[in-house]
């Protein structure tokens, strides 16, 4: 799929070494919270490259993508100092780990993974369901969104250990069986994946995107 050239509406610091990026929604851009796009620039001559999950509870004019920012790396930095008005090529969306109506969510997210996590349970609220969160870092992104939906009525849980995860998603599912969705980088999902088995979740039923090894982004 080739990438069609859009314009940036915003960059927003979400956190320590951590953006939000508004871009303009292609022509017949249709997505889901979850999905991931193909983001790519000419930097420094070469041509790079990288996949960001979407982090809007609904596709508009615009949509949101959340990333955090390797200083060492080179497409992340280019990414963050872009201004208003600048253009980036954006394909897809792609990926099948997405909120599809689901009237009950719970969203076990590392990291960047909160992008997506707060998309799903912001468009799960809208839609009138319920929703959990729980989320490991040491450092958290995007704390006025994850403060706005606990006061919405979403059940948050940030932990900065993943030792914690299996004793807080027992305590957010609380007996329901909600639809699980799981986002991180490759060693995070195996322990997430851990987490939920042990608090007695159908890891089956799980929609997970690994984001790979932690990258230079």
């Amino acid at each position: 799929m080739n990438a069609t050239p859009v314009p940036v509406v915003s960059v927003q610091s979400v956190g320590s070494d951590a953006v939000a990026l508004e871009l303009r929604s292609p022509e017949g851009f249709d997505a889901r919270p979850g999905q991931f796009v193909k983001l790519s620039a000419t930097v420094d001559g070469e041509d790079v490259s990288r996949f960001y999950t979407i982090s809007s509870p609904h596709i508009t004019e615009t949509f949101e993508t959340t990333l955090t920012i390797d200083p060492t790396g080179t497409f992340g930095p280019y990414l963050s100092e872009l201004e208003s008005g600048d253009t980036i090529g954006v394909a897809g969306p792609f990926g099948d780990a997405y909120y599809e109506d689901e009237a009950q969510t719970l969203i076990v997210a590392g990291g960047p993974g909160v992008g997506p996590a707060v998309g799903i349970a912001e468009r799960t609220l809208m839609d009138s369901g319920e929703t959990a969160i729980v989320y490991v870092d040491e450092d958290p992104i995007h704390e006025q969104r994850l403060s706005a939906l606990s006061e919405q009525g979403a059940t948050v849980f940030v932990v900065s250990d993943s030792d914690a995860l299996p004793s807080a998603i027992e305590e957010a599912t609380d007996g329901t069986e909600p639809q699980p969705f799981v986002y991180g980088f490759a060693d995070f999902l195996e322990v997430a994946t851990d987490a939920l088995g042990a608090a007695g979740v159908d890891t089956d039923t799980a929609k997970t995107e690994n984001f790979g090894p932690a990258p230079d982004a």
